[in-house]
């Protein structure tokens, strides 16, 4: 040991001897207790429970961690060596003890079709599946169980950067673990981990096993189900992320009322506002989330919401990014009244529609463009080397579920020919595929070469 370590260990053994820590560290200081966490985590621990989740079948593959976390460098996942066994393990949160519901996260019980809930005391119960919803990545078990206590929910939205939060979980099948952080940053989104992020992040250690639990405030109230990591060595790095209280309320209180959630759309496409579009749109706002696309036959268009309007509140609440309109869009259940607040051309709007059943939308859709319903199209006119001067109308995108892709096109194909009718806009080709009864014979140019593709409704 080097002399300036040993100068250094001698100095902190002079320093600490006069308060008497060389017997053990004392109760309180100049007559004040020291501060504790257990007073706000004990009554907490009660409601904190542990999740075993099976498949019973044993025809079904066994799921990958991978598979399993949607994202193999983010989700606090089960454990691998517990999934090696054929169990994910995990955490939950009862949020009512006279009808024994839990709430936890989707990815856990996912493909799985028995579970089994710990609770603090030991005792052990079979819980049934109320519901989940994997784009929010929220589920609800239910136990039948006596003398439960339920964690009461706190508003997340009056959470601040740099609030003191604690979490309790299952990490690595450790029973009932309390680590303590801070609120690092909120609503965190565009990560990739689910279909609708508002994430709390913070340094509160999370890890494995303490998917679906407890972070909690300093009142000993529910704020998040804790849910991923960034975990680019496998383990905790100080960056968690849990879902937020309002969400997770939500969303559990519309399983336990339906059994699902049934989120309705509006039909638009939209990308936050930043200072240079608005500059470019010569707006004098900075936060919300501009239209980019308003689809056709949609609640939006029929509402009369227009390209290059930017939406700046949803039901009375002020948003500042894409995310948050979906998110507070994604919350509502279809046919629910929505009221948007936007600028157009700077000037103050508010857009009343009702948000449409997707099943429904899509079905209009179909019944408008039976052949064509879920692909992006433009029209070409390029010249192609060793083809010469082509006309037709390039396919960008298609949707997997849809007659186009399942009769063999992809994006980058040109569609050339209807039946006998060549084609050079797409205008042409809704109006020739209109009039075809069951299949569509169409003509196609892609880079191995021309071929025929027939399409059946």
């Amino acid at each position: 040991m080097k002399l300036s370590q040993l100068l250094f260990l001698s100095c902190l053994a002079l320093t600490l001897a006069p308060l008497g820590l060389e017997a053990g560290l004392p109760s309180s200081v100049n007559n004040q207790a020291l501060p504790s966490l257990s007073k706000i985590v004990q009554p907490v621990m009660a409601t904190v429970v542990n999740i075993e989740a099976k498949n019973t079948n044993p025809a079904a593959p066994k799921m990958d961690a991978s598979e399993e976390q949607g994202n193999s460098n983010s989700n606090a996942t089960p454990s691998p060596k517990r999934e090696e066994k054929g169990f994910n393990i995990g955490s939950g949160v009862i949020i009512d003890a006279s009808k024994g519901y839990v709430i936890t996260n989707a990815h856990l019980v996912n493909k799985n079709n028995s579970f089994n809930v710990t609770l603090s005391d030991g005792r052990r119960f079979k819980a049934r599946l109320v519901g989940k919803d994997a784009l929010s990545d929220i589920a609800v078990l239910q136990i039948k169980a006596n003398n439960l206590v339920a964690l009461p929910f706190a508003n997340s939205d009056s959470l601040k950067v740099g609030d003191f939060v604690i979490a309790i979980g299952n990490p690595y099948g450790l029973d009932q673990t309390v680590t303590s952080g801070i609120v690092s940053a909120l609503r965190r989104s565009d990560l990739g981990i689910e279909g609708y992020e508002d994430f709390i992040q913070t340094d509160a250690s999370i890890n494995p096993g303490n998917s679906g639990g407890a972070l909690i405030n300093l009142k000993g109230e529910l704020v998040g189900i804790n849910t991923a990591i960034l975990a680019p060595s496998g383990g905790n790095v100080g960056i968690g992320f849990a879902i937020p209280s309002n969400m997770a309320q939500s969303v559990a209180n519309q399983i336990i009322k339906y059994g699902k959630v049934d989120r309705g759309i509006v039909g638009i496409m939209m990308q936050t506002l930043t200072p240079e579009l608005a500059a470019a749109f010569h707006d004098d706002m900075t936060k919300g989330a501009i239209i980019t696309m308003v689809n056709p036959l949609s609640p939006a268009e029929k509402a009369g919401l227009k390209l290059g309007d930017v939406i700046i509140a949803v039901n009375g609440e002020k948003v500042g990014s894409a995310s948050q309109v979906k998110n507070s869009i994604g919350l509502l259940r279809s046919g629910s009244h929505v009221s948007l607040s936007i600028l157009r051309n700077g000037k103050p709007m508010t857009i009343t529609l009702i948000s449409a059943n997707p099943d429904t939308y899509q079905n209009q859709v179909a019944n408008q463009d039976p052949f064509f319903f879920g692909t992006m199209l433009q029209n070409y006119d390029t010249i192609v080397p060793s083809y010469g001067h082509v006309k037709g109308v390039q396919i960008l995108d298609l949707d997997e579920n849809t007659p186009a892709w399942q009769a063999g096109l992809r994006p980058g194909d040109i569609i050339l020919t209807v039946g006998n009718n060549q084609v050079q806009t797409t205008d042409q080709l809704a109006k020739y595929s209109q009039n075809s009864d069951k299949t569509l014979l169409v003509s196609i140019l892609r880079d191995s070469g021309a071929a025929f593709v027939l399409l059946k409704r």
